[in-house]
């Protein structure tokens, strides 16, 4: 059975949006795929700083997910790769989510909404790089019509990831 995808809304990041995702952020499961742990205020300051620039200078950035109540429940949106290894040069898609939202079509739903952003602003195609563990974002990128393109070990932590491609 498909069930509809809840509302969603984006928005470019705030300053106080660095407090939101760090709330919304501290718990070890949403971040078992991202350090393990936590990261301090300070890390969020930079990034919804960033996102700023990013989508004054694309037209795009990792945006704020709101939900039907306009509570912040993470991010998703697309920036460019931000590594030295892996699809250097390409356009990175991703998303986040608070914990209490898993489940219930947010981030499918928001990364649809950054698809049709980046392919407003003449994006040609996207990437999605995804530890082979993480089930939960290899099935959104399912959902979004997605290919595995190719299979990676990350250079530091030394993790199997897959990285998934979608033409627009």
């Amino acid at each position: 059975m498909n069930r509809p995808l809840p509302e969603v809304r984006l928005r470019v990041p705030t300053d106080e949006d660095a407090f939101a995702w760090h709330r919304v952020f501290d718990d070890p499961d949403v971040m078992e795929f991202h350090g393990g742990r936590s990261a301090e205020l300070s890390v969020y300051e930079e990034l919804t700083a960033r996102q700023r620039r990013h989508d004054a200078e694309y037209g795009f950035c990792l945006w704020t997910m709101l939900d039907e109540s306009d509570q912040v429940i993470g991010f998703t949106g697309a920036q460019p790769w931000p590594q030295d290894w892996g699809p250097k040069g390409e356009i990175e898609i991703g998303w986040r989510l608070g914990r209490a939202h898993w489940g219930q079509g947010y981030a499918t739903a928001a990364a649809g909404l950054t698809l049709d952003r980046v392919r407003s602003a003449g994006v040609p195609s996207v990437v999605a790089m995804v530890l082979a563990r993480n089930e939960r974002s290899i099935a959104v990128t399912r959902r979004l019509g997605m290919r595995l393109a190719e299979v990676f070990t990350t250079p530091a932590a030394e993790q199997v990831g897959h990285c998934y491609r979608l033409d627009l």
